[in-house]
């Protein structure tokens, strides 16, 4: 039996706290105590329901491997996240079967990567095919929700796919989402133009979630009626918002977040392979030819259109306390407990809770938390 106690700043008061943990759980909480790091602050790891890629490792590519999974999962640990949710995008079945079945062989393989990714996000194939609403997804993939597709995806992969994201505007919507979520499958709303009533009668049958609220959406839209509107007017949906500085704005970023109040509210990265990676104009599986400029924004390449995001979440929680006009405490729980409820309980700072922990740096004003040591499981992240 080992036993070990992490000491830091609670994020919340400002005071020490100590997390004893026994045999990789955390087995008790206090205030004060052992605090060999006392300036550096103390927090569960990071929970990101939405990564497509990170660090020049794109979840989407033909060529992924077991091993390019395990490189991803430890690149994003050292940035603090502990959880996260490899994102497949629209593509022909045969691709997502084929990554699914890399993924799911990166798991079995890798204990690591096995707590890291507790399901696979599928984001697509069955969203809006108008520009806009599309984002990158290829129009010539986008097609109605088919529940023996999904038996097939979950059949290849041993039953790994614990996320979709889906527009409701199709008839078969409703059928598809009941029949998922009562397999125990979240599913979210998302890159849609459906009107509110589609989008209500998808949350009676049993979706939970909007993906990245505010994007994934026409350029234009009527001021009211709009999905939009209704997404934040419906309090069974927890929205995920992407904080990156260039897919909402700070006002709006605020307003979204006080209409769906802070329970319901989720921030994500939707990293692509680019982010970490240097400026410029690349070829890639989402979206084709993308740009990454010098400030973070990846879009498609001459066009007004993002292309996923090119931070990571520790960026994210940073840069959204100044936009969302968050405190420090109340932007982690939006990266941790509240997307943890969605993935397996995770980001909790409790009794028997894994021993998922972050130590950081952080003064207000500073653009990513400056993760300085990370354990997942008990066990420190090298």
């Amino acid at each position: 039996m080992s036993r070990t106690t992490i000491g830091g700043r609670d994020p919340a008061t400002g005071r020490p706290i100590a997390v004893d943990i026994e045999d990789g759980v955390i087995v008790a909480v206090t205030e004060g105590g052992w605090t060999p790091e006392a300036d550096l602050w103390l927090s569960p790891g990071l929970v990101d329901l939405q990564v497509n890629g990170y660090g020049g490792i794109d979840f989407n590519d033909d060529g992924l491997t077991p091993e390019r999974v395990g490189t991803a999962a430890r690149r994003l640990a050292r940035l603090g996240v502990t959880t996260f949710l490899p994102t497949l995008i629209t593509a022909p079945e045969t691709g997502l079967i084929g990554r699914l079945k890399v993924i799911a062989e990166a798991r079995r393989a890798d204990p690591l990567v096995a707590h890291m990714v507790p399901f696979v996000h599928v984001e697509g194939p069955f969203v809006a095919a108008a520009d806009g609403p599309r984002g990158a997804h290829p129009r010539a993939h986008v097609r109605p929700p088919d529940l023996a597709e999904f038996e097939r995806w979950q059949v290849a992969s041993g039953k790994l796919v614990g996320l979709v994201t889906l527009s409701p505007h199709f008839p078969e919507t409703a059928a598809f989402v009941a029949a998922v979520a009562a397999q125990g499958v979240h599913v979210s709303l998302g890159h849609t133009d459906a009107t509110p009533a589609q989008i209500t009668a998808a949350v009676d049958a049993g979706a939970r979630l909007s993906t990245h609220l505010g994007n994934g959406a026409a350029a234009l839209l009527a001021r009211h009626p709009n999905f939009i509107w209704a997404q934040l007017a419906e309090d069974r949906l927890t929205a995920t918002f992407i904080a990156d500085g260039h897919h909402l704005p700070a006002d709006v970023l605020t307003v979204m977040l006080r209409a769906k109040g802070l329970e319901r509210a989720i921030l994500v990265s939707d990293a692509a392979a680019l982010a970490a990676m240097p400026p410029g104009v690349y070829e890639q599986p989402i979206g084709g030819r993308v740009e990454l400029s010098a400030d973070g924004r990846l879009s498609l390449a001459g066009t007004p259109y993002l292309a996923a995001a090119a931070r990571s979440l520790n960026e994210d929680v940073a840069l959204a306390i100044g936009l969302g006009r968050l405190s420090l405490a109340e932007a982690l729980r939006l990266a941790t407990v509240n997307p943890g409820r969605f993935a397996a309980g995770r980001g909790r700072l409790e009794p028997g809770a894994p021993a998922d922990l972050m130590l950081f740096d952080w003064a207000p004003g500073d653009q990513r938390l400056d993760v300085r040591n990370v354990w997942i499981n008990g066990e420190e992240v090298e």
